[in-house]
């Protein structure tokens, strides 16, 4: 199996034990993608019961970042419910379990302690605060660092039909105020919360200060968006062509986790 986006993360954590960058990538990469969690049976409605591994004193639920690791771990015939890195941090609020990633079956074998996931679970959870201000000047954005522009491109990957488009823009503020903004044209109304929380989570795994970046939202006829486009630095996010009705999963939606028994 070629490596996968974890398997780099962590080897790239791995080879430089001191770099607080890499070690924040990687727990963003196991925030964002999709985990197979090993369970005893299957999920029966919103419950589920994942097997426990115990190491050292220490208790970990066992998660893989590819359904074939755990297969090669535990069998074609194992149960297991697929949920995003966040929603099992989310899930294990209260519990002093860990995660055993990919453990025995890939290189980027990990073993994460309930502490480890606390720290996560309180990272994803941090809100940015809403202000106002008035936009007196846009121009080129300039000086933030690579690490956080490549963050905003992949974490826009991922937000299919969330809105059209954005554009990043260095911006001075009435009164005097200056830094960068992130704005989004046309975003869908409910969307705009996980818009702003993927924008927080790009600086906070970047290791850059809050401060470095707003986030604002405009339509495409706002007078604005014409200067914007003219010097601001454009991302796409994905678009939605159809939209499919799927079965509900256990922790398909991020604010309602499932229940362990």
């Amino acid at each position: 199996m070629d490596a996968t986006p974890l398997d780099t993360a962590h080897a790239a954590m791995m080879a430089a034990p001191e770099d607080d960058t890499a070690r924040l990538r990687f727990y963003e990469r196991m925030a964002d993608i999709e985990l197979h969690l090993l369970l005893e049976a299957e999920p029966d409605g919103d419950q589920i019961s994942p097997q426990v591994l115990e190491r050292d004193g220490e208790q970990y639920l066992l998660a893989f970042d590819r359904a074939q690791r755990l297969a090669q771990y535990a069998g074609d015939t194992a149960a297991y419910v697929a949920l995003s890195g966040r929603n099992v941090a989310a899930m294990l609020e209260g519990q002093p379990l860990g995660i055993a990633l990919n453990l025995d079956v890939a290189p980027s074998a990990i073993l994460l302690p309930d502490t480890a996931i606390a720290w996560l679970r309180d990272t994803l959870t941090n809100e940015a605060a809403q202000v106002e201000a008035k936009i007196e000047a846009v121009r080129p954005p300039k000086g933030l660092p690579e690490a956080l522009i490549e963050a905003i491109d992949a974490k826009l990957a991922t937000a299919t039909g969330m809105a059209a488009n954005a554009w990043l823009v260095g911006v001075e503020y009435a009164g005097g105020g200056r830094g960068h903004l992130l704005v989004f044209i046309d975003a869908i109304p409910r969307a705009r919360d996980a818009l702003v929380r993927a924008a927080s989570e790009a600086l906070t795994f970047s290791g850059i200060e809050a401060g470095a970046m707003d986030v604002g939202f405009f339509n495409h006829t706002d007078p604005i968006v014409t200067k914007l486009m003219r010097v601001g630095l454009r991302f796409d996010l994905p678009q939605m062509e159809t939209l499919q009705k799927t079965p509900r999963m256990p922790g398909g939606d991020p604010s309602e986790p499932p229940n362990l028994k």
